[in-house]
């Protein structure tokens, strides 16, 4: 029974780390252009599947032409590989 928990535990975390294919977008802020701040992460289990490989990347960059082509925007927005980091 131990062996049988043990196995779920290691595959559980495998599971966990197989995805790398996050990513965060972040935004500089309004008359602070060193500052960084989390506007969404993008972490979709679409990923894993070859077809969409960069389903979460894709996203991402969508959403700084999204955001960055509203007028009268003037913060800068960019994605990141990987979850949110301060």
């Amino acid at each position: 029974m131990k062996i049988y928990l043990f196995a779920i535990f290691i595959a559980s975390l495998l599971t966990a780390c197989g995805n790398d294919d996050t990513y965060t977008l972040y935004r500089t802020g309004v008359g602070f252009p060193d500052m960084r701040i989390h506007v969404a992460t993008f972490d979709s289990s679409e990923s894993k599947d070859a077809q969409f490989k960069t389903y979460n990347q894709d996203n991402c960059q969508t959403s700084i032409k999204l955001f960055q082509d509203q007028p009268n925007v003037t913060v800068r927005y960019w994605c990141e590989k990987g979850r949110y980091k301060k």
